[in-house]
This record gives C-alpha cells, structure tokens and sequence, in this order.
C-alpha cells in the first residue's frame, strides 16, 4: 500500500460527524482529541514540509502563492529594513472602467509573465518586470456582458501551457504564450458548464469568480449561483484540462442514497434546492491528493421552511479525493444556515506543532470570526469545538437547527456581539442608534431572522471574507484581516396574487421588495454612504430601459443575476424603476408572481450605519489579527485603515471596511491594500507595525502578489476599487526597490 492510499485510508476510517451536544461528549471528545495528536503526527510526519515553497521559490504559480493557499513567499530581498525605500516600478491599466464592478484579482507570474484580469473579465499577459501587455482575450467580446475573476489557473505539459479561468457560464482554455483559445479543449476552446450537473438549470445564475484547482490533469471547480430562489446547485466537478470532459461529480446537495441524504426533510430537495456551492475557492494538498472544499448557504438564505433539516453540505469543510470526487471526511460549521454564514475563503494548509512534533493540518476562517483547525488527513478538529444551544426562530414554517459548533480555540479574531453599551460614541447619531438596536433581537451568534428585525454581528461580509488568510511557516502564525461590521436582517411576509396587466407597476414593486430591497432598501435609496450599493432613485435619468432589462438579467459586478425571472417579470420591475405609468405596455393578459415557495423574504436592513455612513458600533471597524495556530492563541491585533476625518477629530484609528487579503514574506513583512483609504500597506509580521503605506489610484480590493524577475524582488496589487467605495479603477501597481539598492 503506498503512503498516499494508506493516508485515504485513515481519512476513510475516521470520517465521522461532528455533534457534540453534551458535556459527556465533549470531555470523551478532549480525551480523544489529545490522545491521536502524537499517533497522527507520527503518521505523517514524514511527507508535511512537501505542501510550502522551497527557499528558491521566486515565482507565484498558483492562485494565493501555491496549492496550500499560504499567501506566503521565502523571497527576503524587500525585508523589515529596506521596505520604506519602495517605489512604482510600473502601473498598467486594465480597462473597462466601471462603478458597477470592481477588481478582486490576485495575479498569477510564471516564466516572467504575469497573468490576471480587468474588472469586466479581459484576462491578460504583461510582462512581469516591466508591465508591459503581451496579449489580451476578452471573453465577453462583442457583447454588453462583464464580469469579475478573481484568479486564474496554470498548467503545463512539456511546451504545452494553458491558462484556465472562467467566464460568464463556460470554462476556457488559452495558450498562455499566445493567449489564443486552444481549440481541441471543450467546442473551440471553452466548457459549458451549465451542463452535466444533471438537473436543468436554464435561465439560471452560474458562474464562478474562484479559478478552483488543478491537480494533475484536472481542474476542480466550484460556482457562484443565485442566492435566492431559484437557483442551480453547488455541486463540485472536476474536468480533464486536455479535452474539457467532465471527470466526476461530488453532489453537495446529496442525492438519494449518498452520505448526508436523510439530513434534508425533504425527500426531493436535490430536485430543487440549490447553492451549498463553493464560491470562495479551495486548497489543495498535491502529495496526498486531497481537495479542501469550503461551501455556502443553501438559498434561500434567510428562511428555509422548504429545507428543513442540517442541510449537508452547505456550510461545510468538505476534504474530497481530488482524483476521484469521493468524500474523505467533511465538518458543517453552521446547521441548517439562516444567516449567509457562507465559509468565505479558502481554507489554508498549515503545521501545527505538538511538543515538537509537526500535524499537517488546514486551518478554515469563517464570517462569525472564528478559525476551525484540523488535522489534514483524520479531519480531527485540533482544538476543542463544541456544539451549544441557540434560540429558535419565530417565523412560521421555519425550523431553525437546536444547536451550532463553536470552537473554544483559537479566540474569534472578532467581537461576537453587539450590545448598547458598543454603540458608537464618536457617531452624532448615538441615541437614534440606540434606539433602533434596541428595537433588533440581538446579544449573541446565532438569532434567527425575524420580522421585528434581527442584528447580525459581525455582518453579512464577515469577519472573515474572501480575501483570505496568510500563513508564516517561520512562525507558525495565521493573518487574517476583519471587518467588525454589523447588519440588519428583516423579514417580511410574502404576498402571493394574480395580477392583470393594468397592473403592471404593482406587480413590479412586489418583485423589488422580495429580490432587491434588501440590498438596495425599500426606499431604493441604496448605501451610498458606505459605498456599497447603488440608489435606484431617479434611475431613469442615468439608465434606458434596455439598460435595466440587461442590469436584472446578467447581474454585473457583484450584483447577482435575475434571470430567472419572466419577460414579463423583468418588465414589471422595469416599469416601477423607471417610474412609469402601464396603460400602453404590450404584455400577456395575466401574470402570476412566483413566491418560489418561500413565505418570507429579506426588507430594509443592511449595514447599520449612522446618517454619516460610519458604523453603528464602536471601532475598531476593521483589523489585521496574527493568529499563534500552535498556542490557539491571538499574537496580535491592529487597526487596518483609517478614516483621516476622523483622525483629525482626534479619534484614535478606527480600521475600514476591508476587502481582498494579505500575503506575509520571509522577509519579515505582512503586504495588504483591502482597505477603504486606498493605501497599501506593509506591516511588521513580528509586531502589527505598520513600517511602509503607500496611496493607491484606487483602493486595493484584491489579494497582492510577490515574485522575482532576473534578481529583483517586486511586489503587485491591483487597485480597483468598487464595493464599499466610490473610487473605482482598474490599474495594477507595481513595487520594487530602487536600483542604487543592487549597487
């Protein structure tokens, strides 16, 4: 038996569930926990430092830095004492200016060519020293449509090189030296990957921002669908990267007679329900062939009277054999979600240290603040987790699940409530915002949605969210950067009616308020004040109808699809956007609005904010947090961003709102851009100082790169924009030192 079959083999045996809901399982849990920890040590030992770059890594070939997603290079030549000497080695301008999407894009650099993306999906060659564009293909050619990506993926063969990303519904393939489609993969060079997923999901959502991971001759992929309903399944796939055949399958919504089947009520639900997808991307143990899978909600998001149960595998680390798709063990971080507690990121490939000995494992940060760690093979957690009771939901037909994990280490890198002894002291507005939490259920994780309103802390985009986590081999420590951000969620009841056609406005306006209030508000007034989400009000001045009827079908940037909705649906919303009467509309003589068997939908909320677009709770608003993964411990925590106003005021530094990751170089330093003042930063990886910041054209939304070019060390970041900023662009900065520095 080889080494790798003996691994699986230990997975397979050990694939167990995770309920620990009483104090008697969880002290036989510990006992059980610490007696395997030197036994799987022992085991895999041998092969652990095969995940992590060599010294000599000068390269960044995979999406976040390698297989493992560690966002971690051994280069040293730009280091603690020399950083402040930084400067623009090069900018290039990607294009395609637009407010509605923005740049999230973490380059790839091989052989000297640097590959990435524009905010509307143009994918790119450049020159890696000097930014030079080499070739370009836009997949959206001849076409209105755009879309973000935020990573490629590489393979080669001899002096067959391919570039794989996606696109829109389609998986393509293109020499990465010529940047021209490679015919003989797919029809004429892409996948449509709408297909095979054996359920039709025609006129549905489906796409995938994530470039998944290539292992050996495929490429795994996850999806990014619809939140709401209808929508596709998440299900994970793998393609050969030859010829673009599907390879296999792995059901995320179990099918009757897979493992995880009897935890939906509902008998048929893999007929119907969909997400439990993989939008935030995956990691990938190469010598032990294991995918690390983190997956999503099921839609609808907010109430799942029509799924009842736990709800595998949603919300769950699922660790698959990534030649076969067989599943090798799996936790669930959140039973039966009603929050869009999606795992957000990847997870990230670490070792962990045991007195002295080394446990490969995978660290997975979550929205809520927390990391969840485990042993890589066994998917034994590695510290404590332990199921506790949560409040029930009062929404009728909702069956909220009577308990949610919570691991008792590491410590949440956020705050885990909010009550009015945090509301903002700095904010004018301080008793208005009292006043409207006291009206929330609030005070703890896990409080269902409700139509008195519900707050949720930390909010919809995390804690934690897409751009990652960074692990220091050198140290053993986790950088994770946070939003402390809370959300409202309200919830209405739904009207269901026949509608004629004189009443074509109406009809609109119900469909706005169940698929697009709670983003844009009731009032459709949007949060321009964070930046966040356009107003609709007085849309007519700056949009056709044509516009809007192309804005609800193809969802640009990261606004999601609606084209599940009729012709004469999109008309409807069309009419009440525009503000315009319905006598002379051409339509069917009926229409009938499809509750999509769901009795509630989200209204109002959103960030709660003050009349000045700050948050309601006392800052910090945004942090770096260095993780100590051996301890379970918090090594240190920062302020990442700052509001200058505010500062002015005399108000200690307060963080932003914060999107895209960091990476950490042996160097000594932790590079990160994600903030809303637009600087991109370096910080002590020892200490949180911050030792370099420089102004960005745009705020860096994106996870930074590092490579070396003939000697040089350089360092990349795009710098888009867009989300919870005005500012948007669509320029990647290059850093190096200067040359008197090689002299």
């Amino acid at each position: 038996m080889t080494d790798r079959e003996a691994d699986l083999k230990i997975a397979m045996e050990n694939s167990i569930g995770y309920d620990y809901n009483s104090g008697i399982h969880y002290y036989i849990f510990l006992l059980l926990t610490f007696s395997c920890y030197f036994t799987t040590a022992c085991q895999l030992k041998p092969n652990y430092e095969t995940t992590f770059p060599s010294k000599h890594f000068g390269e960044w070939q995979r999406y976040l830095g390698d297989p493992g997603r560690t966002h971690y290079s051994s280069l040293d030549q730009i280091n603690r004492s020399n950083v402040n000497n930084l400067k623009v080695a090069w900018t290039y301008h990607s294009g395609n200016n637009n407010t509605e999407g923005y740049l999230q894009s973490s380059p790839l650099v091989i052989d000297e060519f640097l590959y990435s993306s524009s905010p509307h999906g143009k994918v790119f060659a450049l020159n890696a020293a000097t930014g030079e564009e080499i070739w370009s293909f836009n997949p959206f050619a001849g076409t209105d449509k755009t879309e973000i990506t935020r990573g490629l993926n590489y393979w080669k063969e001899g002096e067959d090189k391919r570039i794989l990303f996606t696109a829109g519904p389609y998986l393509y393939a293109l020499d990465a030296e010529t940047g021209e489609l490679v015919n003989s993969f797919g029809k004429n060079g892409k996948v449509d990957l709408t297909q095979g997923l054996g359920r039709d999901i025609t006129g549905l959502r489906y796409q995938n921002r994530s470039p998944g991971a290539v292992y050996e001759d495929l490429v795994i992929l996850g999806s990014l669908n619809s939140e709401s309903l209808p929508s596709a399944p998440g299900h994970i796939r793998a393609f050969d990267v030859r010829t673009g055949e599907q390879k296999w399958i792995f059901h995320t919504i179990p099918h009757p007679g897979e493992y995880g089947y009897d935890t939906w009520e509902d008998t048929t639900a893999y007929k119907f329900i969909g997400g439990a997808n993989n939008w935030a991307g995956m990691a990938l143990d190469e010598e032990k062939g294991i995918a690390y899978v983190p997956t999503g909600s099921a839609a609808y998001d907010y109430y799942g009277g029509n799924r009842k149960g736990k709800n595998l595998f949603a919300n769950s680390l699922i660790a698959l054999d990534a030649e076969t798709g067989e599943r090798l063990w799996h936790f669930q971080a959140v039973h039966h979600d009603l929050w869009d507690r999606d795992l957000p990121a990847p997870p990230t490939l670490v070792n962990v240290e045991r007195e002295g000995e080394k446990i490969p494992a995978v660290a997975q940060i979550t929205k809520s603040g927390h990391v969840y760690v485990f042993n890589r093979v066994s998917g034994d957690t590695l510290f404590p987790v332990v199921e506790n009771p949560v409040p029930e939901s009062d929404l009728q037909g909702e069956e909220a699940w009577p308990t949610q994990p919570f691991p008792l280490k590491p410590p949440p890198f956020t705050r885990q409530k909010m009550t009015e002894d945090d509301v903002n002291q700095y904010s004018r507005q301080k008793d208005s915002l009292l006043n409207v939490l006291k009206r929330l259920r609030s005070g703890r994780q896990f409080i269902p949605p409700s139509v008195k309103g519900t707050l949720l802390y930390p909010g919809k985009d995390g804690g934690g969210e897409w751009g990652g986590a960074a692990w220091d081999p050198e140290s053993g420590l986790l950088y994770v950067n946070a939003n402390e951000m809370p959300w409202i969620i309200k919830m209405k009841e739904r009207e269901t009616k026949q509608v004629q056609a004189n009443e074509l406005a109406t009809m609109g306006k119900r469909i706005y308020q169940a698929n697009c209030s709670s983003c844009h508000r009731m009032d459709r007034k949007g949060s321009n004040q964070s930046g966040g989400v356009p107003s609709l009000v007085g849309l007519g001045d700056r949009k056709t109808e044509k516009d809007i009827r192309r804005i609800v079908q193809n969802g640009p940037g990261s606004m999601p699809s609606f084209s599940f909705l009729s012709d004469n649906q999109i008309k409807a919303i069309t009419t009440f956007l525009l503000g315009k009467g319905d006598k002379n509309i051409e339509t069917d003589s009926t229409l009938k609005y499809n509750s999509a068997q769901l009795r509630y939908h989200t209204t109002d909320g959103g960030r709660f904010l003050d009349s000045d677009g700050y948050p309601a709770i006392e800052p910090p608003w945004g942090t770096l947090n260095a993780i100590d993964l051996n301890k379970g411990e918090i090594a240190w925590k920062v302020p990442l961003g700052e509001h200058k106003e505010l500062t002015k005021r005399g108000i200690p530094k307060t963080g932003t709102e914060n999107y895209g990751g960091p990476i950490v170089t042996a160097g000594g330093l932790v590079f990160i851009g994600a903030t809303k003042d637009s600087y991109f930063r370096a910080f002590d990886k020892s200490t949180g100082e911050v030792i370099w910041k420089h102004k960005l054209p745009a705020p860096g939304m994106a996870t930074p790169v590092t490579y070396e070019v003939k000697g040089k060390q350089y360092v990349v970041t795009a710098a888009g924009g867009g989300k919870v900023t005005e500012e948007s662009g669509g320029a990647y900065v290059a850093f190096e030192l200067p040359n008197e520095h090689f002299k």
